[in-house]
């Protein structure tokens, strides 16, 4: 796997929430990893939701003996949820602070992700797939049939998620498993990339520059911030 990834504050934001992670080298003992987390709460406490999600993830999934990639995504999950939980209860500044998270690891031909929250996965190779399903009001409305979904680009509410880590004691995450093969592309981004840019536009700048990580990350967040940076935009893409 090659990875490159960016975090940028945006236009419109006073500081950024967002934090990611990526590494091509093994963590413990996955053979690699990627992550975004998008935080939410009042003050600084999205920053300091989201960073301590992936510090968690990273230093649990460090430490772990178990050999099963999903197993051990969803211990380090639980144990951040737990963490930051416990940070919201005992600091009245950090009170309802919560965080989205996406995270990956490819195995050999398989690629794992879980996910909380409505920063996305996507699949990329000769189409783009959305791989993740959005933990969001908007989306549950779509999928229930009350909403169109393009309409639901612009709904008002579209920012209201209905899972997040560190909101409960308890953690709903979901798993996927994908079949992996040579040149397949994975992005994971924080909706200030999706609500700025659509998804066949997303797709053509990922694909354009011919393997070319860096030169593609910098293109998709120039471009959300080109059309508006409402709000932070956090993105990283790995190839096999």
């Amino acid at each position: 796997m090659r990875s490159d990834g960016r975090t940028d504050i945006g236009k419109k934001r006073a500081q950024n929430q967002d934090s990611i992670f990526f590494c091509d080298e093994p963590v413990g003992p996955l053979p690699n990893l990627y992550i975004v987390a998008d935080g939410m709460g009042g003050h600084k406490a999205g920053d300091v939701a989201s960073r301590t999600a992936i510090e968690c993830v990273t230093e649990y999934i460090k430490e772990s003996t178990l050999n099963n990639s999903v197993s051990v995504l969803k211990r380090a999950i639980v144990y951040a949820n737990d963490k930051i939980y416990r940070m919201a209860r005992e600091n009245e500044d950090l009170k309802g602070m919560g965080t989205t998270l996406v995270a990956a690891v490819c195995e050999e031909d398989a690629l794992y992700v879980a996910n909380i929250g409505d920063s996305r996965l996507y699949f990329i190779d000769n189409d783009i797939r959305q791989v993740t399903l959005d933990h969001s009001l908007v989306e549950e409305l779509i999928r229930s049939g009350q909403l169109d979904r393009n309409k639901g680009r612009n709904h008002p509410e579209k920012n209201i998620i209905t899972r997040a880590l560190g909101i409960s004691d308890k953690v709903m995450i979901d798993f996927f498993e994908l079949d992996m093969k040579e040149n397949d592309r994975i992005l994971l981004c924080s909706d200030g990339l999706t609500n700025m840019i659509e998804d066949d536009e997303i797709k053509e700048i990922v694909m354009e520059d011919s393997g070319d990580i860096t030169a593609a990350v910098e293109k998709l967040i120039d471009r959300a911030n080109y059309y508006g940076g409402k709000d932070n935009i956090s993105v990283v893409v790995a190839v096999k």
